[in-house]
């Protein structure tokens, strides 16, 4: 089984840039980024229960790596540099570390969590997001996603940028995200912290300068933390071109 993908830029040479979204995203949020990084080839892909496969789901982070190594054979990516953000950040870190990394050339992460090191705290957060599944599955998404933008990890997000999220947010189905928040949810995920330190590969960890809560992350853990200046938990929506700039000087001096 594979994920829907699209490409872009498949007549220029070199590694492809694969791209995973972040919770409620999809593939094509991507492509403003993607039309600053047009010396590559991309691959956008869509993450189980989200836009265009929506009819995939992913039991947990070994599925979620399965699927996407499934869907790069088939669209027959041999050497690649993995980009995910949120969600989408942690599956690539997730797939980094323990999936099959034939052909993986290096990972760039913005704002996703490497992982709860304390176990009562990943049982906390299960219970969390159980709670926020149980009201995506029950409630009109459009009220839930105006409670959910406002989260501290948005606090830089104004009423105006807030609102487009939720209009933008809402034809997703809320049993999908119910059911990605459970499967994928940060306490299943492993801690990670010791498998990137470790990594052989380059590794980038981006966020915004607004985004102290990943910042003071990447402290703690002594990860390659880049700042992406006059944004937020969402860097790249909020400067697609500042961070395309970093991207292609990473690949220029990597790929």
């Amino acid at each position: 089984m594979t994920l829907a993908c699209q490409r872009y830029n498949t007549h220029n040479e070199g590694p492809w840039l694969v791209w995973l979204h972040g919770l409620l995203g999809e593939g094509c949020e991507w492509e403003p980024v993607i039309q600053a990084c047009h010396e590559y080839p991309s691959l956008v892909i869509d993450l189980p229960r989200h836009g265009d496969s929506a009819s995939i789901g992913a039991r947990n982070f070994v599925d979620a790596s399965e699927l996407l190594t499934e869907t790069l054979k088939a669209q027959g990516i041999n050497h690649y540099w993995l980009i995910g953000y949120s969600l989408g950040g942690r599956i690539a870190m997730y797939h980094a570390c323990f999936g099959d990394t034939s052909g993986l050339m290096g990972l760039i992460v913005e704002g996703g969590n490497p992982g709860l090191y304390d176990a009562t705290e990943r049982q906390n957060r299960i219970a969390h997001d159980k709670r926020w599944a149980e009201r995506f599955r029950d409630e009109p998404i459009s009220d839930v996603l105006t409670q959910w933008y406002q989260q501290p990890v948005f606090a830089d997000l104004s009423d105006e940028r807030r609102q487009l999220l939720v209009e933008k947010r809402r034809h997703n189905a809320g049993f999908c995200i119910a059911e990605s928040l459970e499967t994928l949810s940060l306490g299943h995920q492993p801690w990670l912290v010791s498998e990137l330190q470790q990594l052989t590969l380059p590794f980038i960890w981006l966020c915004g300068e607004k985004d102290k809560k990943f910042q003071a992350i990447a402290q703690q853990y002594s990860l390659p933390l880049t700042t992406i200046p006059q944004a937020g938990h969402n860097a790249h929506q909020a400067q697609p071109v500042a961070y395309a700039a970093v991207i292609n000087h990473v690949l220029s001096l990597f790929g």
